[in-house]
């Protein structure tokens, strides 16, 4: 678990949870909004680290009797609100979590806070039962709501609590964190942050991922072949790419960065600039053989094949109308 200070990035809401610490304006619900892996659960921790800290200060101290025992997972002021079935959170979770413990007064800090994951789970009747304790909660409640999709909250509950919105981190910034908090190799690097557009947990996760791994390596030798290899090869491939499970829309993305690099070294000649820069070689011979308007054709054909995937239309085919347009030009 992190102060604000050790977690990377989205200084706006730190400084705006840092500022209602200081000047003791406290909401009593907060949501907070981001893709899986950005850093909600931290910022949420954070919070709740320096709120019960007994120093009192901006930053938790990470030393004191309440900050160990945040640490150490048993903080009686400190709910984490738990839910039986996978797929939602039911009425019955937040009344016996929630309503019916928010009345008994904190045990030994100010404040009592709830963290509710995953609240776009909640059913209406959840968010109803939630809404009561929103709109009349004792002075001491903070209740702090995670999710992946706010549009899944009634408007009465989103009126009702301080929105923090996730932003994605700069490429370098996740870049910098691979590189030299993980050891991983530059150039890997540049590939991982492209790909997870700056969600850090993501990176982490594609940067120890054997299936990324694979799926690197077969894009990898599709795409230098691609001019060379007739038509069977190619169905070949795509067959292969169904059975062995790869996530096809990664496979999108890998092919849209690639042709992105050599669009990019066509027109700057830049290796810099590059997500590719090991694979420079085989860049500047496509770039060499393919004039713009089919480069801008071989990605709009990757856009058209993510499009009929979303669509359900026949996996092969989509992926095969793709690759005879990336073929031609």
């Amino acid at each position: 678990m992190l102060g604000f200070s050790e977690i990377l990035g989205h200084e706006t809401i730190k400084a705006n949870l840092k500022k209602a610490i200081e000047s003791h304006k406290i909401s009593h619900a907060y949501i907070m909004t981001g893709e899986a892996g950005m850093g909600r659960k931290s910022l949420a921790n954070a919070f709740a680290l320096s709120l019960l800290c007994e120093k009192g200060g901006a930053e938790p101290c990470m030393q004191c009797h309440a900050c160990r025992q945040v640490l150490s997972g048993n903080h009686p002021d400190l709910i984490y609100v738990t839910h039986e079935k996978p797929g939602s959170i039911g009425v019955d979770d937040i009344r016996s979590q929630v309503n019916d413990t928010v009345s008994v007064r904190p045990y030994s800090s100010y404040y009592k806070i709830y963290i509710v994951d995953e609240a776009e789970k909640m059913t209406v009747q959840a968010q109803n039962a939630l809404l009561k304790t929103i709109e009349e909660p004792p002075s001491y409640a903070v209740i702090i709501l995670l999710t992946t999709n706010q549009e899944a909250f009634l408007p009465t509950i989103l009126s009702r609590c301080v929105q923090l919105k996730l932003k994605p981190l700069k490429n370098s910034v996740v870049k910098e964190y691979l590189t030299e908090a993980l050891g991983v190799k530059e150039q890997d690097a540049d590939v991982y942050a492209a790909f997870a557009r700056g969600n850090l947990g993501k990176a982490i996760h594609l940067a120890s991922s054997e299936e990324f791994k694979q799926m690197h390596s077969e894009m990898l030798k599709l795409l230098k072949n691609l001019k060379s290899m007739d038509i069977s090869q190619l169905l070949n491939c795509i067959k292969k790419l169904k059975e062995e499970n790869i996530d096809l829309y990664e496979c999108l993305d890998f092919m849209q960065f690639w042709y992105r690099d050599v669009l990019m070294f066509k027109v700057t000649k830049d290796v810099n600039l590059l997500i590719f820069k090991d694979e420079y070689t085989s860049i500047n011979e496509i770039s060499k053989n393919s004039g713009y308007e089919g480069l801008e054709e071989i990605l709009s054909a990757i856009e058209k094949a993510r499009v009929r995937l979303d669509a359900n239309v026949n996996t092969e085919l989509a992926l095969e109308l793709m690759l005879f347009v990336m073929k031609e030009n």
